[in-house]
């Protein structure tokens, strides 16, 4: 995914399957991590143990720190989570498996 250009894919064998999507980071205060990371764990109704019970659905954490895809606004910045529209983060969800490679650049 681009940060700067708010866009997101998944590939597969190098080849886009899907996107671009449009994402919505972490803000300047709680940045999204730059980097190479992998799909640690998923959770289809997960809601946020630090913020109010927020519901996250179609949550795929890839970062320390509880940072993942998922379902939410595409007006306001994360907690450093990447957001995604509900359809494409239920296409993210099902396409990301646990040790899926995820890249994030700035």
């Amino acid at each position: 995914m681009s940060l700067s250009r708010k866009l997101a894919w998944l590939l597969r064998d190098g080849a886009v399957t899907d996107g671009p999507v449009r994402i919505e980071p972490g803000g300047p205060e709680m940045p999204t991590p730059v980097g190479l990371f992998h799909v640690e764990w998923k959770d289809r109704e997960h809601y946020s143990s630090e913020y109010n019970d927020d519901p996250m659905p179609n949550s795929v954490f890839f970062a320390a720190g509880g940072i993942a895809f998922h379902a939410g606004s595409l007006e306001k910045s994360s907690h450093g989570c990447v957001h995604l529209s509900d359809a494409d983060s239920a296409r993210f969800f099902d396409a990301l498996g646990v040790g899926a490679r995820v890249q994030v650049v700035a």
